[in-house]
């Protein structure tokens, strides 16, 4: 048997990532054993039965309480500052202390996830939500409605890592990305319809609206399959063989991907317990800069602001709120389906680049917009610079910013390690 680093360099390097994404048809595969690829897994060809569509189905409903949570302060703003007497000051903690809870649920995802399982954790995760969203939707005073939000926010944050690793997990490699990328797709939405919902609804109606797609998802997660790889982690390998089963279809031969995943989880128990110091030896530098490199860029590029504070923006620039608001609706869902379809056609990094690009372009539209207010005679294309900005900012991001980072962090990395990075 070879060392831990041998090991790790084949093997453990990338589980569930199809570098190739199908196109090379000879030489070793990414784990290191050159007769998968050449004889063809059945695995890497597989389409997607209708109990795959499904348990993607329920666990993107999670996605969507993810875009709800984040798109309802926008459009909620001046009833909530109305009815419980806020200042701006207080309630920007009511739309930031989201991230804050956030940021706790995603600290203990990855250990939450290994111990109870993909299912489990999702189903946990709701409860926080629906217990957030009443408490929101019931606030008499500011810190009730803050407790709401943090709660929300906690289970956001265990979302965040668990659908896309599920989803990872139980998808065939030549339609994962795509089906990965459903998750930011359904975010997306969640955001979209929380902004045209909350136009015609009040903030406590609108509350108590995104209480329903969280009772969706722990209903459903009674009639989906666990994840194979999880199973076969924690040693159930009769259970993962089943849930593969169900998952492949029964006509399927899936003999040689139980065989991988055997193989995989057999390797895993020659590797000592990983540990958080264990992420900064240099043989991991790359992935870690590449994978935490581009959830930073992600966080930091923006999005919470434009998000939250999209309705504001629009009339502080003097643009209605209303057109504003169905505008960026019209941009942001196609915009997200064509980064679905373009996920295996055109590659992670182009989409990236182009993405990156644009969400450039449109902070600068945004700031340019409300200098130019400020300057003699150019305050009248103000609101035109603010509505491109914005525009191109949120097409962009829903294009390939949005989505691509979590793909890449969800199958890119080991295992062992997932829970760490994440």
């Amino acid at each position: 048997m070879g060392s831990r680093e041998n090991i790790e360099a084949g093997e453990l390097s990338s589980p569930l990532l199809d570098v190739d994404g199908g196109r090379n048809s000879g030489g070793d595969d990414v784990g290191g054993s050159s007769g998968s690829k050449q004889s063809g897994s059945g695995s890497e060809n597989s389409s997607a039965t209708s109990m795959v569509v499904l348990s993607t189905l329920v666990a993107v409903s999670g996605s969507y309480v993810f875009g709800s949570a984040v798109g309802y302060s926008s459009p909620s703003r001046s009833g909530i500052m109305d009815d419980l007497g806020l200042s701006v000051a207080e309630y920007s903690v009511f739309g930031s202390i989201l991230t804050i809870g956030a940021m706790i649920g995603a600290v203990v995802s990855g250990k939450m996830a290994d111990y109870i399982g993909r299912r489990g954790t999702m189903g946990f995760s709701q409860i926080f939500c629906i217990f957030g969203w009443l408490a929101i939707a019931l606030s008499k005073v500011a810190w009730w409605a803050d407790l709401g939000r943090l709660l929300v926010g906690c289970g956001m944050g265990l979302l965040s890592y668990v659908v896309p690793i599920y989803i990872a997990e139980i998808t065939p490699k030549n339609l994962r990305g795509g089906f990965t990328t459903v998750h930011q797709l359904m975010i997306c939405c969640g955001v979209s319809l929380t902004y045209l919902i909350g136009a015609f609804v009040n903030w406590r109606a609108l509350a108590l609206i995104g209480t329903i797609p969280c009772v969706v998802q722990i209903l459903g997660l009674f009639f989906i399959p666990e994840s194979p790889r999880w199973l076969a982690k924690i040693g159930q390998q009769k259970e993962s063989e089943s849930a593969l089963e169900r998952l492949r279809g029964k006509n399927a031969d899936t003999s040689r991907e139980a065989a991988e995943i055997r193989d995989y989880t057999e390797t895993l128990k020659h590797l000592s317990e990983a540990r958080i110091l264990d992420l900064f030896q240099w043989r991991y530098a790359h992935s870690l800069l590449v994978g935490v490199g581009l959830m930073v860029l992600q966080q930091f590029g923006g999005v919470n602001g434009i998000a939250f504070y999209a309705s504001t923006i629009f009339i502080s620039a003097g643009f209605s709120d209303s057109v504003g608001t169905i505008a960026m609706v019209a941009v942001q869902i196609p915009m997200t389906a064509l980064g679905v379809v373009l996920m295996d056609k055109s590659g992670r990094r182009p989409l990236l680049l182009v993405s990156s690009a644009g969400t450039c372009l449109g902070c600068l539209f945004v700031g340019l917009s409300f200098l130019l207010k400020d300057l003699q005679g150019w305050s009248q294309v103000t609101p035109s610079f603010a509505l491109a900005g914005v525009l191109v900012y949120t097409g962009s991001f829903s294009l390939g910013m949005g989505g691509i980072p979590w793909v890449i962090m969800s199958e890119g990395h080991s295992s062992c390690f997932q829970a760490y990075v994440e």
